[in-house]
């Protein structure tokens, strides 16, 4: 019976960690990032700016293979898709590094950088366990798709798509 009710317990807790989400919690709203100005700007005020829009975040790192991997991909979706903002917010430890990631990589959108990395305060408000990660929040402020992964590009096009 133990073995059976530690199962059981198991199984919810991933469930639940794994869930859809619609908004992000106070915790990440609350937090500062860095801006490319070298200013903190708390996570609730860079979301106001995209009120009415359809916005995709992408977050990511300039050392992450996986996230390099999938910028090909990422920028036909931008091209496909120009009516959509896009935010990236990274994991990088240094802001010159991510700094030069955001130049050499061309990326085109809003910057932001964690302050304290993929396992800080951040990290662990949005649920952060791999990059690159996307989330889409459609034009009321509503988290639509809130765990994608490089792999899962027809998802997110298709997420897209459903809010034009």
């Amino acid at each position: 019976m133990k073995q059976i009710t530690l199962i059981f317990i198991a199984f919810i807790t991933f469930s639940c960690s794994q869930a859809q989400k619609t908004s992000f919690s106070k915790d990440a709203l609350s937090e500062k990032l860095l801006a490319a100005d070298d200013s903190q700007v708390a996570f609730k005020n860079i979301l106001k700016k995209y009120k009415g829009k359809t916005l995709l975040i992408e977050v990511w790192a300039s050392w992450c293979g996986d996230c390099v991997k999938a910028m090909p991909q990422l920028k036909e979706l931008q091209a496909k898709n120009p009516t959509v903002s896009y935010l990236f917010l990274s994991a990088d430890k240094t802001a010159d590094k991510w700094k030069a990631g955001i130049e050499k990589h061309e990326l085109k959108g809003d910057h932001f950088m964690m302050n304290d990395g993929m396992k800080g305060v951040f990290g662990k408000a949005i649920d952060l366990d791999w990059i690159p990660r996307y989330i889409i929040v459609d034009k009321t402020g509503k988290i639509v798709l809130y765990r994608a992964i490089e792999k899962d590009f027809d998802k997110i096009n298709e997420t897209l798509k459903g809010l034009k």
